[in-house]
């Protein structure tokens, strides 16, 4: 019960945080309160009732059925490399996994079948779903509710593309909000991917994940409101066009665009993971801190311990898992989510690694940054200065939405 009060507590003031940061305009009290009770009506839905269960289950089962398949493809294109037999007796088979070769290629599947899904007009009719949903509750604009949506879904660039023909036309308040959603919640293509590395260590990792995702988006939109407020809305009705000639067209166009996708990953946990050692070797010079060299983990831990306890994590596992929130900013999620799947089943209690996973599952980092205004720039050029003047912002308020979503589900469990 203290920790779920303690949940409740930092709720409060991870939206007080996120006003006080901002324009602290007035504040749009229909959004802010939908936003609330949204977030806490999905969370009731998804977690807590018992027939959710089954729904969780079936989303493990479709895990499961995905990552088989997708071992049948890269065990016949990588052989070993892929997860197939070894040729040979390895004295070592814990280390066999290959990440880029065994991992990472879910992203090609996912991005393929997002598309199908995609031309066979199912996605769009699932996220016309939702932005009614928002658009009821929360009164935001059609082009809003369908970026925000589609985020839950696809990319923080694909999203905007379903409403380019409007970004000229957004109000500056509704185009951060959508900068938000972008950086609060994760794409398909990976959330798959995401859920199979916590699967050894939280039960139903995909249901969850996906429960983490659908929170957010609410969460992004309460946030973004109190942040950088909209006094008016667009007034146009956002519609989807099919981009696809056909099924082997979406197929061919997914999976191009998730070979992309697993190319920049592969490249930017290359260079991060890099980069973070070369930089741990330089604090190596300075002189150890309490008997222990300096580290950017422990730096990152310091600085976002307290907003890990904000979301009921006890303040005992609260610098671990600040550890995991600052290398999710800082590099990626990835990097964070593998962090967590590696810890031993001594270091964070089952509701700490719950509640730390939603923390963590957002594109809020710097890399994403870089990513989202260079696609935005791109659609939208006469807004670019905007876009730029923004972006750090909406790092902060994904940063804070993710946070936000953590902390409703500590509430409840």
């Amino acid at each position: 019960m203290l920790l779920q009060l303690q949940s409740f507590f930092g709720l409060l003031v991870l939206l007080l945080l996120c006003w006080v940061t901002g324009s602290r305009d007035a504040i749009k009290k229909r959004v802010v309160i939908g936003g609330i009770t949204l977030q806490f009506v999905i969370a009731l839905l998804l977690i807590k009732l018992p027939q959710t269960q089954a729904i969780f289950l079936t989303f493990n089962r479709m895990l499961l059925a995905l990552e088989e398949a997708t071992r049948a493809g890269t065990s016949f294109v990588f052989g070993y490399l892929g997860g197939g037999p070894t040729p040979f007796i390895t004295d070592y088979p814990q280390n066999n996994f290959v990440l880029a070769f065994q991992a990472l290629p879910l992203i090609l599947v996912i991005s393929a079948l997002s598309a199908l899904l995609f031309y066979w007009r199912i996605l769009p009719m699932i996220v016309k779903g939702f932005t009614w949903l928002l658009q009821k509750v929360l009164g935001i604009s059609g082009p809003l509710g369908v970026g925000a949506t589609a985020n839950i879904f696809l990319g923080m660039v694909e999203a905007p593309l379903l409403i380019r023909p409007y970004l000229l036309k957004l109000h500056r308040g509704e185009l951060f909000a959508l900068m938000v959603c972008g950086m609060a919640t994760v794409a398909g293509t990976v959330l798959v991917l995401y859920a199979s590395i916590l699967t050894p260590v939280i039960p139903n990792a995909l249901g969850h994940i996906m429960t983490a995702s659908l929170i957010s988006a609410p969460a992004a939109l309460t946030l973004a409101s109190l942040y950088c407020p909209w006094s008016e809305q667009a007034d146009v009705t956002a519609e989807f066009t099919n981009e696809y000639d056909g099924p082997m067209d979406a197929i061919t166009v997914g999976t191009g665009r998730g070979l992309q996708l697993w190319l920049n990953i592969v490249a930017m946990l290359l260079v991060l993971v890099a980069l973070v050692s070369l930089s741990n070797q330089i604090l190596h010079l300075l002189p150890d801190f309490n008997g222990t060299p300096l580290s950017l983990e422990r730096i990152f831990g310091w600085l976002f311990a307290p907003l890990a306890w904000l979301t009921g994590i006890p303040w005992n596992e609260a610098l671990l898992c600040g550890q995991l929130l600052g290398t999710k900013v800082i590099l990626n999620e990835l990097v964070a989510f593998l962090n967590l799947s590696a810890l031993g089943p001594d270091d964070l209690s089952e509701r700490s690694r719950l509640l730390i996973s939603y923390a963590i599952c957002g594109f809020a980092n710097l890399g994403s940054l870089g990513i989202m205004v260079g696609g935005l720039c791109t659609m939208v050029p006469e807004r670019r200065s905007e876009i730029i003047s923004m972006g750090v912002s909406s790092v902060w308020v994904g940063l804070l939405a993710t946070l936000l979503t953590a902390s409703v589900v500590g509430t409840m469990i």
